[in-house]
């Protein structure tokens, strides 16, 4: 089982709105095969708090107009790792910082990449591809397990 059209869809509508906001190292992961939950992960990172909180704002904003209804929204109050749920998307905004403690992406480094357009993978986009491994043969960002 893959990720429906749709939650592609709504992962690339928040990986622009994020990006809108400047927002780095946007990646999108399928994780249906590994949860019931939800299709797709989308962790964007945020350079300070106030930033997290705009990139927050935005998608939430983009996933309505999209018509995707947000489920449960987590950690906006301290704007260090936001979750926001949209059911078959849930898009994590990380700080910086936080994003190189948790390393969502070794954790779920067995689930495939979901291509994103370069609209939407977000500042500093070239040091993202390097970090995480982009193949260069589709323009996807490809993780990689020894990271």
């Amino acid at each position: 089982m893959t990720a429906t059209d749709r939650a592609v869809e709504l992962a690339v509508v928040a990986a622009r709105a994020a990006s809108e906001r400047k927002a780095q190292e946007i990646i999108a992961l399928d994780v249906s095969e590994q949860l019931v939950l939800t299709d797709v992960f989308l962790i964007a990172t945020g350079t300070n708090e106030r930033q997290v909180v705009a990139v927050v704002d935005a998608v939430e904003e983009a996933m309505h107009k999209a018509g995707a209804k947000l489920l449960r929204r987590e950690g906006k109050s301290e704007a260090r790792w936001v979750l926001l749920d949209f059911g078959e998307v849930v898009v994590h905004v990380q700080h910086a910082e936080d994003r190189v403690y948790y390393a969502l992406e070794r954790l779920w480094k067995d689930c495939p990449s979901v291509d994103l357009p370069p609209d939407a993978r977000g500042g500093d986009g070239a040091a993202a591809r390097a970090e995480f491994g982009d193949d260069g043969a589709d323009g996807a960002i490809r993780l990689h397990g020894g990271m």
